[in-house]
């Protein structure tokens, strides 16, 4: 739920104010907090992939690029054809635009890391685990020192939070 930046600027008057730049020293810049989130700590909000708004219930029946809320009948974002409708695939795994939570919430200079970045962030950072104001989550840290805190938010489960403080 961190979200990349390549640019330094941002737009703070469509942001929390939580909200800065960290130079890790990779390939990207990194967000200080989620999206929707008010600190570093705070979890923030949940979204499907490729959907831009939080909502009380994740499944197949709300998942804004399933067909008629079946599983496996993706529209958009598979590639699989064991779960595109009527084998459907589209390869793709950047989100448009109009479908990146970064972008549509924090503006334009932001957008949600590829897999090629989270790899980096992965392999390239030593992650600690830490407790931040008495939430669980890793620090970050790159290979020039700088730092992140990613709080363990856990993932939604239909419609209620699973894992929070584990990972």
């Amino acid at each position: 739920q961190t979200f990349a930046n390549q640019e330094i600027g941002f737009m703070r008057n469509t942001i929390t104010d939580c909200v800065e730049v960290v130079d890790l020293g990779l390939s990207v810049m990194w967000a200080t907090c989620n999206v929707g989130a008010e600190s570093p700590e705070d979890y923030g909000d949940y979204f499907a992939w490729g959907e831009v708004e939080p909502k009380i219930t994740y499944s197949w029946d709300t998942y804004k690029y399933c067909k008629e809320g079946e599983k496996k009948k993706l529209i958009k974002y598979c590639s699989k054809s064991s779960y595109g409708n009527n084998g459907f695939t589209d390869t793709k795994t950047i989100l448009d635009v109009e479908d990146d939570a970064a972008t549509v919430n924090w503006g334009n200079s932001w957008r949600m890391p590829t897999d090629d970045e989270f790899t980096e962030l992965r392999e390239k950072c030593t992650w600690l685990w830490a407790t931040l104001n008495g939430v669980n989550g890793y620090r970050v840290v790159g290979p020039n020192g700088n730092s992140i805190f990613l709080p363990t938010a856990g993932y939604i489960g239909t419609n209620s939070i699973s894992s929070a403080g584990e990972y």
